[in-house]
């Protein structure tokens, strides 16, 4: 046989440097690739033995080595596959790109063959430059093979990255082939076991044929890949343990989701809701993402392209056979595959979160307790199909406290007539249910959602009704509270309706006037108004906002978004049927405590908005007021 140098077909040195040393990110990335060849070869004779056994070592396990010596610094992986003669090996190693794998898949399928559909999705290694990986850290490669066929001999190549390869008669008693490289000086980790036993639990774990490594008689991929078993096979202590060793993180997962699916596209997936949001100092998973698989092969550790930011913190592998890899199966090239298999996958974990919220309230108030704030942030950003997450959003309620209650569980309890969802923003819940904004449904017993999350007012800004009713600001200076149906109604009217005039002026209500202009004249421009707001009743008074200023909600937006945002002046309302007010108005208007109640009612109420600049500055005269209220000794 002629063993003299044969050029490239087609290929120039050029590209050939391109493909050792700039396609590929990772040089570990090789070892995967030439195991994923490995496994094809396995695949082609199985295929070929369901109607052929007469072939080289009939009886031989279907089966990958690798061994390393660190002595000659060399690699080799051998396997029993489907071999290549001398001419094979030419045509398959001599022409860069070019690939048996799918030459065998497109034949195989032509022919309408007899091999199962699971039998096809077995060959990963699809991209003929996958080989030439091994450049990276190969100083030369030799490969070894003998065909199946039994009457075929062993052949040799041999190349070291130069524009042309050698192709000789070889010695090898066995069918398959064996990929001996001879590492670089710098690429001596990969003639030691533990880092090989790394790439291969990592990238090549569920490869469907043991791989042993070394002398070791235990093979070191755990092969059976747990998403790909029909889920009614797999056992609940399966899941935990998976889990376990996807993450390490010993507290069981919330909930697992199974996926097998064969359109739009045929996809594996095993996705899990973590028990807390904060990861272990131990945990594998650094980072946000599904590990992504194509062929049960690893093409990415952390792919951010599966679900939406805001459900980051799913934990899981999908897996295809449809992903349109770039040539170094490195990274998915964007297309509708990609778009299809994140439908499936966040519809399925949102599904699941509908249900749990339906089914289970304690692990759903478990699961929004830990990541509530994800949900609020798909519920405020999310620009397509955003309103399926309202379902799933939970408030605190002025009328449960301690319990988390859905927009649904609050229109479940609504009373007869209410067309409305009461609810109030601030800061934190005990200073909203001491708000004086209550006093307006305390008396028609109106449930109110208090939202204290910072990320409230970004979800209120574009949630304006729910199931048909409107969410209403308790905090709204023009905001018409209906009473139930059957309700009576009871306003300053029902002197009219009884006498069949205009209700008669009273003195109370003169002196109500004089108290607003005297405390509007000792606030100054700290307000834009003071005014009497008969409906306040065990609160004196309450701050809303002046005729014309953005909402409450884009306020807060606007507060959170720039620290320099200035609050525009609120308008103070006055009860003034409260005893204390009544108290003020009967004080001469330059009476020092007077005053000083004046300015306390003011800053309490900003106080309980949130808007209060200097809180500790109203210690001293909440001790003069102290004193005055126990009198001089």
């Amino acid at each position: 046989m002629d063993s003299q140098p044969i050029p490239f077909k087609a290929e120039t040195r050029q590209l050939l440097n391109i493909l050792i040393h700039s396609l590929y990110t990772e040089r570990e990335i090789f070892l995967r690739e030439l195991i994923s060849n490995a496994a094809d070869a396995l695949t082609r004779l199985d295929f070929e033995m369901l109607t052929n056994r007469e072939v080289h070592s009939p009886d031989a396990p279907l089966e990958i080595r690798i061994t390393a010596d660190s002595s000659t610094n060399t690699l080799t992986i051998s396997d029993s596959g489907i071999g290549m003669t001398a001419e094979e090996l030419t045509e398959n190693l001599g022409t860069i790109a070019h690939s048996g794998a799918r030459a065998f898949v497109e034949a195989a399928q032509a022919a309408g063959a007899n091999g199962s559909p699971a039998q096809l999705s077995n060959v990963i290694g699809q991209f003929g430059v996958g080989f030439y990986s091994a450049f990276m850290v190969a100083e030369s490669i030799r490969v070894v093979s003998r065909s199946y066929r039994k009457d075929a001999p062993a052949a040799e190549w041999w190349c070291d990255g130069s524009d042309s390869f050698i192709v000789r008669p070889a010695e090898r008693e066995g069918r398959g082939t064996d990929v001996i490289i001879q590492l670089k000086e710098d690429a001596k980790e990969f003639a030691q076991e533990y880092r090989l036993r790394e790439i291969i639990k990592k990238h090549s774990d569920f490869i469907p044929y043991p791989i042993f490594l070394g002398s070791a008689k235990e093979q070191t991929n755990r092969q059976s890949a747990l998403w790909r078993q029909q889920p009614r096979q797999v056992e609940a202590k399966d899941y935990d343990e998976f889990y376990r060793q996807l993450t390490l993180d010993w507290e069981p997962p919330l909930a697992h989701m199974h996926l097998n699916v064969d359109a739009p596209v045929q996809m594996y997936a095993l996705l899990y809701l973590p028990g807390k949001a904060e990861r272990s100092p131990f945990s594998l998973r650094k980072e946000d993402g599904l590990k992504l698989y194509a062929r049960k092969v690893l093409i990415q550790e952390y792919s951010r392209d599966l679900l939406p930011e805001y459900l980051g913190f799913v934990q899981g592998v999908v897996d295809s056979e449809d992903l349109p890899l770039n040539v170094s199966r490195e990274s998915v090239q964007a297309n509708r595959v990609m778009a299809n298999l994140k439908k499936l996958v966040t519809n399925k974990v949102i599904d699941t979160l509908k249900d749990m919220a339906a089914n289970d309230a304690p692990k759903y108030a478990a699961f929004w307790q830990s990541f509530g704030r994800f949900i609020r942030q798909g519920a405020a950003v999310e620009q397509q199909e955003w309103e399926r997450l309202l379902p799933l959003l939970r408030f605190r309620s002025l009328e449960k406290p301690g319990e988390w209650v859905s927009l649904d569980d609050y229109i479940a309890r609504m009373k007869p007539g209410q067309e409305r969802i009461y609810y109030l923003l601030g800061d934190d819940e005990r200073s909203l249910r001491y708000s004086p904004h209550l006093d307006l449904v305390r008396p028609h017993g109106f449930e109110v959602l208090l939202m204290t999350d910072p990320l409230d007012p970004f979800v209120l800004s574009r949630l304006r009704e729910y199931q048909g009713k409107q969410l209403s600001n308790l905090a709204s200076p023009d905001l018409q509270i209906e009473p139930p149906a059957g309700e009576k109604r009871a306003d300053a009217d029902e002197s009219k309706d009884r006498a069949g005039d205009e209700p008669e002026k009273t003195p109370e209500a003169g002196e109500k006037s004089e108290l607003a202009q005297r405390i509007q004249a000792q606030l100054g421009e700290r307000v834009s108004e003071v005014r009497a707001n008969n409906r306040l009743s065990s609160a004196p008074a309450r701050l809303v906002d002046a005729q014309g200023a953005l909402n409450p909600e884009l306020q807060r937006v606007y507060r959170m978004l720039d620290r320099e945002f200035q609050a525009p002046k609120k308008v103070l309302e006055i009860n003034p049927a409260h005893p204390i007010l009544q108290r003020i108005a009967a004080l001469p208007q330059d009476d020092a405590l007077a005053q000083a109640a004046i300015e306390q009612i003011y800053e309490n109420a900003l106080l309980i908005e949130g808007l209060h600049p200097d809180p500790a500055g109203m210690i001293p005269r909440l001790q003069q007021l102290i004193e005055a209220a126990l009198g001089k000794s």
